[in-house]
């Protein structure tokens, strides 16, 4: 009677698992197809610790996050070791930028797993979006020191340094990954602006070269690269390189721009006015550096009273930089004879400027002595 009884319990119970195993193959099915909404009611008949980790993930997979959260801290609420589901709530901690909650599961994390890089990861990016940049650092050097080829934070390593103007610690972190992956056009895009910021241009202009290689063609690729070469004297390079710019849309003031500044390079001073003054017809915001630069060409060619007016434009759109107005009385001092007009410039500058440059000001004040000294005696 016993051995019929372990019979039926045993069938019983081969009959339940299998019918387990039916369900979940439906609701895996279901989940893969993406039908979540039946893939989760599917799931939740069967109940057990595997089903609702599919229930968080579907709710993840629909972006409903709120619910994909709750889901998962009920989880691991209820099973403390599950460490899959910890790290998925932790990514989307990350994704919902909840750098809090995902400093402290990751640190958990790593304690508890100390040799896996990735969770080393998500905490050093974590720690850097709330500006603890050392113990962010730190988290990401120790993810590299477990796995050399840990692209990602590689990455943001470099980033960081690059964003600090740490150019040999930015190279070697970033060296690092190229040679893991010397194609990765996020790398190579820092590599590239370390060298640019640097002034080693001819490096930094083969580096943006090799982003349009690779299919990277977005704008500041088009403006550095022209920018480099005019700076290595490569100037018909030069110049397609911001041909390609202007075929952008919005960026034809940006290459205008470009353009002029290659033909001042050139000493063409025409061609470059040319060019300055079509940036500016195309621009939509403040275009004070073009003025600028026009009054600069125009000082060149003798035109004195050109580039006053085109200062003094250049002031008017950007009435928050000294250098302007500091360009305009220079050029006032030099165009106007009467010295009363002069004195009414500087007297100007310190008055609308209390931060002036020291070189300015001082200036400035010797010259004011100088042309009262000039209109007194002038009286006499």
């Amino acid at each position: 009677m016993k051995q019929v009884n372990v019979v039926v319990l045993l069938g019983f119970l081969l009959t339940k698992v299998g019918a387990q195993s039916l369900d979940f193959a439906m609701a895996d099915s279901l989940y893969r197809i993406g039908d979540y909404t039946k893939a989760i009611n599917a799931y939740a008949k069967i109940g057990d610790e595997k089903a609702n980790l599919q229930i968080a993930r579907a709710y993840a997979a629909q972006n409903k996050n709120e619910k994909a959260i709750a889901q998962y801290q009920g989880l691991v609420e209820n099973y403390p070791e599950n460490i899959l589901a910890q790290f998925e709530l932790g990514k989307l901690y990350d994704k919902t930028k909840q750098y809090t909650l995902s400093i402290s599961l990751f640190k958990n994390l790593t304690e508890t797993t100390a040799q896996n890089p990735e969770f080393f990861y998500f905490l050093g990016k974590a720690l850097q979006a709330t500006l603890d940049y050392d113990k962010g650092n730190e988290a990401l050097q120790k993810a590299i020191d477990l796995d050399s080829t840990h692209l990602r934070s590689i990455y943001l390593l470099g980033k960081y340094y690059v964003s600090i103007e740490e150019p040999s610690n930015a190279l070697k972190t970033i060296e690092l990954g190229l040679k893991t992956a010397p194609n990765n056009v996020a790398l190579l895009n820092l590599k590239a602006l370390t060298k640019f910021e640097t002034g080693v241009y001819e490096e930094a202009a083969s580096l943006f070269e090799r982003l349009l290689e690779l299919g990277e063609t977005k704008p500041f690729i088009y403006k550095k690269l022209g920018y480099s070469l005019v700076n290595r004297w490569r100037y018909k390079e030069a110049k397609e390189a911001y041909k390609q710019l202007g075929r952008v849309l919005d960026y034809q003031a940006d290459a205008y721009k470009g353009l002029a500044q290659v033909y001042f390079q050139e000493q063409k001073l025409d061609s470059s006015e040319t060019y300055y003054l079509r940036s500016i017809e195309e621009r939509r915001y403040s275009f004070d550096e073009e003025y600028r630069d026009l009054g600069r060409i125009a000082r060149l060619k003798g035109e004195l009273k050109k580039s006053l007016d085109y200062y003094t434009k250049a002031w008017e759109e950007n009435k928050a930089n000294p250098f302007n107005y500091w360009q305009v009385c220079i050029l006032a001092d030099e165009y106007y004879k009467d010295p009363k007009v002069k004195l009414r410039y500087y007297q100007k500058l310190l008055t609308d400027f209390k931060e002036v440059m020291p070189f300015m000001k001082e200036r400035a004040q010797k010259r004011i002595t100088e042309l009262k000294e000039e209109i007194h005696f002038g009286k006499d």
